[in-house]
């Protein structure tokens, strides 16, 4: 079963329970997973090359409805092409989020490769696997992974697609929207939500494992973060992810009844 189920007659989405984040709404990573595989698809239909890049904006929380979206060209043309899609609720016209995808044809270029050093025997399925539940207590987008971590990186293998035959920018964003999250200092303090996800790719990974290698820096003061890291498949590097964090404290639970 995919995160998001497509309904071709009336052209809209359904979000499983696997598309749920940790507080109210869809997970980010999710939602941008379902923009950006539009996007590959019809990337790999019209020749627009490989997902290079990948900008996703929240513009507010993405309720648990059935969901459209609508694919704009913002140039499509030569080597690179940027393309857009906006994710609304049907029959809503305030958006949530939108993702711009930057896409490139390969071309072959006769030098020595130069970065991405490699990783040696990485096999994520001997490190210890991590259980992580949803405050809410149901199920969440954590549920779609098998998720291991070790040596300061954390592995995720996607076992529900964000969508049939989602392309690999799209099954890159589930993971790395965790990057922020990944290496926070405190837990069950504060909420440290992230309006923003930008991955960049210069290679697709190979095989299921994405691996993240991340950093986090807060400011208290200011209620603001960043989240970023490094981003790997067992062969090495693939990419990067950054992230703003919007801190916010949790709600307090409200005081018991007092006893009559």
């Amino acid at each position: 079963m995919a995160v998001f189920e497509f309904d071709p007659q009336s052209g809209t989405y359904a979000p499983s329970p696997l598309a749920s984040g940790p507080f109210i709404g869809l997970q980010g990573g999710a939602v941008a997973g379902l923009l950006t595989a539009e996007i590959e698809a019809q990337a790999q239909a019209q020749g627009w090359g490989r997902a290079v890049s990948a900008a996703a904006w929240f513009f507010r929380p993405t309720p648990k409805a059935r969901l459209r979206t609508q694919v704009v060209v913002v140039r499509a043309g030569g080597r690179v092409a940027v393309i857009d899609n906006t994710l609304w609720p049907d029959g809503e016209s305030d958006p949530c989020a939108t993702v711009r995808v930057t896409l490139a044809r390969e071309r072959s270029i006769d030098v020595p490769a130069f970065g991405g050093d490699a990783l040696c025997d990485v096999d994520p399925t001997q490190l210890p696997l991590r259980t992580m539940r949803a405050p809410h207590g149901g199920p969440w987008f954590m549920d779609a992974m098998e998720a291991r971590r070790g040596d300061g990186v954390a592995w995720f293998r996607l076992t529900a697609d964000v969508v049939d035959d989602a392309g690999p920018m799209a099954r890159v964003l589930g993971p790395a929207d965790w990057a922020h999250g990944i290496a926070r200092p405190l837990s069950n303090v504060l909420a440290d939500p992230n309006p923003n996800l930008t991955v960049h790719l210069f290679r697709p990974p190979r095989g299921a494992w994405i691996g993240v290698q991340p950093i986090t820096r807060w400011e208290p003061a200011r209620g603001l973060g960043m989240g970023s890291g490094t981003l790997l498949d067992v062969e090495g590097e693939i990419g990067c992810v950054s992230m703003a964090v919007a801190l916010m404290p949790l709600p307090k639970a409200a005081p018991a009844p007092a006893e009559a």
